[in-house]
């Protein structure tokens, strides 16, 4: 999906200036407060000028375009509205989740050369070393630290007619951290115009929005999911983005109360809420406004898109992308895909995807592969420009015309992607390749399990075993006889030779700022 760039372009400017200006009074940004009920609204011409107070009050301190800012903030006005105003001034956030430790702060300000911190005063309460520009974004009636900068007051006097210098479309546009699965966290620079403009495609076809649409996304602002679904592609369709403040907690009632309440027409939650809200009283609740839902970040369990089914009508539309890049394979409802539940989809119109074998030749169907991207000669619209200041994982990712993802798959006759795992999590047991997904979709379709994680372990015998980390429902209590029992299950659900042989019960299971599991931390405890 390449086409020629402008030479100029600017996400803030080009997008939501340009909506402020076709239909001023247009809903733009919806954020409820879930401690307080409170709502804030802006229509496109109230956030255009916000974006553009936010880009003076920047400048005005002392942010310069091309300076990294550090962005930690819950789902807020101000982080939509900062965000806008780093962009339009030309200067790159460095999205971060709340939950970050000061150990992951220390570590994101050193690597990236970090010149601010945006934050609150939970996420001030973790800087510590820090010769950078500090801004705050005030609870009320709290005080200001020493050495902080009142984000609202400075938003207050800025001028809203600020029109700071264009940005190249090659610009650097936002830095992301990966989530770290399998090793630190890597750094992922897109640049302004193939992010901006690239998310299009996410807001068309994945999202299958339109002007008039409300869209909530569950997505924490430190995931890139959020620039997927709660900022770049919305807002490239002209849509509202509603937003939840839930402070740090998820509640799956209260998810379901709000998605009844409020007049959401699209939502996006990942797999890892989903499991949590299916095991809920569905039948308590009606969505009349809603009409498409989407689901990203990991694959799906068939037995959580089922009971979301069942219970409600409607199927979840389910796609595939990395903090790399747009979506790249999905079910689009636009193109009339019919949903298999646990596949992936297909590829995204545009671009060239395939499956590799080793020696990045391409495997026929129903043939494990790593999903690779053709990135030469043209480098697709949506794609990252480099893993910034790391030429070693460069020169492993770009292999030959291809990208490599570091995920494995395979795609049935039809042309539908199923997703097997991380290339570096495939188990291989006595000549079988088993792929983790598989075995954890058999667990949670068990009454008594509530999330599972599975791992090869070492075996003398058969190269490696099947164990699985199990977390239980609330109110059961593991057992021999249950670990008998969950084995015969997943027999009878997946094919024998992949039940695990090994199965401990864990309160919690291990996962990144981003809600995945760390499976590098599981394998490390076998």
């Amino acid at each position: 999906m390449s086409q020629p760039l402008p030479e100029y372009f600017n996400f803030a400017g080009d997008v939501v200036e340009t909506w402020a200006e076709k239909t001023p009074d247009a809903a733009a940004l919806w954020c409820v407060d879930e401690r307080t009920g409170m709502e804030q609204r802006f229509t496109f011409a109230q956030l255009a000028e916000q974006l553009r107070r936010a880009a003076a009050f920047f400048q005005s301190i002392g942010v310069r375009p091309g300076d990294r800012v550090l962005v930690m903030l819950q789902r807020r006005p101000a982080w939509w509205i900062g965000v806008l105003g780093l962009i339009r001034l030309g200067a790159v956030p460095i999205p971060g989740t709340p939950l970050l430790t000061p150990h992951d702060i220390a570590y994101r300000l050193r690597a990236a050369d970090v010149s601010a911190v945006f934050t609150d005063g939970d996420g001030a309460a973790k800087i510590e070393t820090f010769a950078g520009l500090r801004i705050l974004v005030r609870d009320p009636g709290t005080a200001l630290p020493a050495g902080w900068i009142d984000f609202d007051a400075g938003l207050r006097s800025a001028d809203p007619a600020f029109d700071p210098a264009p940005t190249r479309s090659d610009d650097p546009g936002i830095l992301y951290f990966t989530s770290g699965t399998t090793g630190p966290p890597k750094m992922v620079l897109h640049t302004q115009a193939s992010y901006g403009m690239g998310h299009r495609v996410t807001g068309e076809l994945m999202l299958d929005l339109r002007p008039g649409d409300v869209v909530w996304n569950l997505s924490d602002t430190g995931w890139a999911k959020a620039a997927w679904s709660s900022f770049y592609g919305p807002w490239c369709m002209g849509a509202c983005i509603f937003a939840v403040d839930s402070h740090g907690r998820f509640d799956p009632g209260a998810t379901l109360r709000t998605l009844a309440h409020y007049p959401i027409t699209v939502w996006c939650a990942p797999p890892t809420a989903l499991r949590l809200i299916v095991r809920q009283e569905l039948a308590k609740y009606a969505f009349p406004k809603l009409r498409h839902c989407v689901s990203a970040g990991e694959p799906l369990n068939p037995e959580v898109f089922s009971v979301w089914k069942a219970a409600t009508g409607l199927s979840i539309y389910e796609g595939y992308g990395q903090t790399e890049t747009v979506v790249l394979i999905g079910n689009f409802r636009s193109h009339g895909l019919e949903v298999r539940p646990g596949s992936m989809g297909k590829p995204t119109p545009g671009f060239e995807v395939a499956l590799l074998d080793d020696a990045l030749r391409p495997v026929g169907d129903d043939k494990e592969g790593q999903i690779a991207v053709r990135v030469a000669p043209d480098r697709p619209l949506g794609f990252f420009r480099e893993y910034w200041r790391n030429p070693d994982e460069n020169a492993a990712k770009f292999r030959g015309p291809w990208y490599l993802t570091g995920d494995t798959a395979m795609r049935d006759k039809e042309g539908y992607y199923w997703f097997i795992g991380r290339a570096d999590d495939v188990i291989k047991s006595s000549g079988y390749r088993i792929g983790p997904f598989e075995v954890e979709s058999a667990l949670i379709e068990h009454e008594a399990v509530l999330e599972a994680a599975v791992v090869g372990r070492p075996d003398a015998d058969r190269g490696q075993i099947v164990k699985a980390f199990v977390v239980l429902r609330q109110g059961v209590t593991g057992s021999e006889t249950l670990v008998r029992e969950l084995q015969r299950h997943c027999k009878r659900v997946t094919a024998p030779y992949k039940y695990p042989r090994q199965i401990e019960f864990v309160t919690e299971l291990p996962k990144t700022v981003s809600g995945k599991i760390r499976r590098v931390e599981l394998r490390g405890r076998t």
